[in-house]
């Protein structure tokens, strides 16, 4: 559904509301590793997670990383596919149509329609902090064994 970057995004996003703080910051090493994703492709992810510390913090220097605020935590998780650029994905028709509606229903229209409207209810009502707290009470996981 997501593109493999958003996926990564929503996952260290997750992985870093969970473990760090203003004064316990993390380290792309750790962050790419709990996720499963390669470092070069996690600093780009990050990058765009940063921008304007909109979602994820980050300090440059010695004692530096990427950390949540306690505001940022508060933010739906869709503010992550907006940074990412992939809030649209919610929207679209399920077989990527340009003109599917009501009017101009595709043949998966009226089932999908329903499933749509739950989805984007999710990322709307589902805060960081909540997908965070469920790893942390061992929930949920996000990380594939092997």
């Amino acid at each position: 559904m997501f593109s493999k970057a958003t996926e990564y995004a929503l996952r260290a996003t997750i992985y870093i509301a969970q473990k760090s703080s203003a004064d316990n910051k993390l380290g792309i090493e750790e962050i790419a590793s709990a996720i499963g994703s390669p470092k070069s492709f996690t600093a780009k992810i990050l990058q765009s997670l940063t921008k304007n510390n909109k979602i994820i913090s980050s300090v440059r220097g010695p004692n530096g990383g990427f950390y949540i605020s306690e505001k940022a935590k508060k933010l739906p998780a869709r503010a992550i596919l907006q940074a990412m650029g992939e809030d649209d994905v919610l929207e679209k028709c399920v077989l990527g149509l340009k003109r599917c509606s009501e009017i101009q229903p595709c043949p998966m229209h009226a089932q999908y329609k329903t499933i749509k409207q739950q989805l984007i209810k999710l990322f709307v009502s589902t805060t960081i902090q909540n997908l965070s707290a469920d790893i942390k009470n061992g929930v949920i996981f996000f990380k594939n064994k092997k």
